[in-house]
């Protein structure tokens, strides 16, 4: 095989790894154990989890929501514990129906035509978004809000760093009402802005004024494309397709399972029905068979990158079919009424600690903009890191501290809150600020 893509070693087949980042032994492994001890074991370290144990208020793209243990309970039924892909639509219909109406809630939360069968996660489909751009403006230029997720601006850079334009990005900040500057937009757009890549809600937790943005956008002939990591966010929002994207994508975690060291998400991904043909991954549809029965199928599969490598719609293979399953089992259980008051329920609680943090004395508001769970915090003397970790201490995960990723924001702190947060919990978390 070396010989064949013409490579002399094995060292040499990954001398771009930096040598300080390669492992020049073997793994150190300890002995495998019998079940029981196996057990035992991870028992021990689960006892460590402190976060588990934690009154928590972090979000920033992972939240902790409500999820039914009906959904564990429906997810182990055997036709459906699977995240393969249903090659055979005979013996798959029920895993088929399944991403239909996963497909189909998707549409609606996003208000757009077309929805795929799930993709990694948000950051990923925010980056197939881009690339989708690409290919249907003819333009590789692509402007992005500082108000877009850090980590999904930095997975974008990685996809488009191997392509021939390379990642022809330019960031624009924010205001000071913590939504996308207008004026630095407009400056950034050029003739060949092939997409404009916003978060609804921003990163800040600050709503974006979309018709503005897509104003703006169509003036200059791009697409606008909305980012979504909160997507309980939407069941008070208008969706994005109604104020005028023409891609809507997100991060469906916080409707199908806990956070969990990262992971596992549900990437949605959603278009108007005339980019449908560029649309990566897969769509299931509905059809009839020959005798008038009502079945499903692939009816789009872009699979071609078997054979067509970097010119493929798309290098994802795979979907999350079984947490897209999960997301649509509790949006179920939810319905349209539960979904809206479960995002009342948030909306208030938020806006009441918001009030009673400025209460303190100790903190100000520095966007002003409005938000939904989630809004910034501001000490009036000090920096964030040192109060994150005085309160994890605590027993209290009081936010993400801003400074990791904006170094001129590190006195600031990411709040969030849901719906498992009481009102004595955040009463707790508002004396704790008073004291530190």
């Amino acid at each position: 095989m070396l010989t064949r893509i013409g490579v002399p070693s094995i060292d040499a087949l990954f001398e771009s790894i930096p040598p300080g980042n390669r492992l020049e032994r073997p793994l150190a492994l300890d002995p495998a154990l019998d079940e029981a001890a196996l057990m035992a074991h991870l028992t021990v370290l689960s006892e460590r989890n402190e976060a588990g144990r934690s009154l928590s208020f972090l979000g920033a793209g992972i939240y902790a929501h409500h999820i039914p243990p009906a959904v564990d309970q429906l997810l182990l039924r055997s036709e459906l514990y699977t995240a393969y892909t249903p090659y055979q639509p005979e013996v798959s219909q029920g895993t088929l129906q399944a991403t239909f109406e996963f497909q189909t809630m998707v549409c609606q939360l996003f208000g757009m035509e077309a929805a795929n069968a799930s993709m990694y996660d948000g950051a990923s489909a925010t980056a197939e978004s881009v690339l989708m751009a690409r290919r249907i403006q003819k333009k590789t230029h692509c402007v992005l809000s500082a108000g877009v997720h850090p980590e999904y601006v930095d997975t974008v850079r990685t996809y488009l760093r191997g392509l021939d334009a390379g990642d022809d990005l330019t960031v624009v900040p924010l205001g000071e009402d913590g939504r996308t500057d207008m004026s630095s937009l407009r400056a950034a757009l050029r003739d060949d802005t092939g997409a404009v890549v916003v978060g609804y809600p921003n990163f800040l937790g600050c709503v974006e004024d979309l018709p503005a943005i897509r104003d703006a956008a169509s003036a200059r002939g791009a697409l606008l494309i909305t980012a979504t990591w909160e997507p309980y966010a939407l069941s008070l929002l208008r969706p994005p397709g109604e104020l005028g994207a023409d891609i809507a994508v997100g991060e469906g975690q916080a409707l199908a399972v806990p956070p969990q060291l990262g992971g596992p998400g549900v990437g949605l991904f959603s278009c108007r029905q005339q980019h449908v043909r560029q649309l990566p991954g897969r769509l299931v549809g509905e059809t009839l068979d020959r005798n008038g029965r009502r079945g499903y199928v692939l009816t789009l599969a872009t699979r071609e990158q078997h054979i067509r490598r970097e010119r493929a719609t798309s290098n994802i293979c795979t979907n999350h079919g079984l947490m897209a399953l999960a997301m649509g089992i509790r949006l179920a259980l939810l319905g349209r009424r539960g979904f809206e008051a479960t995002g009342r329920l948030c909306l208030s609680r938020a806006e009441y600690l918001k009030e009673k943090i400025i209460g303190t004395g100790r903190f100000t508001i520095p966007t002003s903009a409005p938000t939904f769970n989630e809004f910034v915090i501001r000490r009036k003397e000090g920096k964030a890191a040192p109060l994150v970790a005085s309160l994890a201490a605590q027993g209290v995960l009081a936010g993400l501290d801003l400074g990791r990723h904006y170094p001129d924001r590190d006195r600031d702190v990411l709040v969030a809150v849901t719906e498992c947060c009481s009102r004595a919990d955040l009463d707790r978390f508002v004396e704790l600020l008073a004291e530190s």
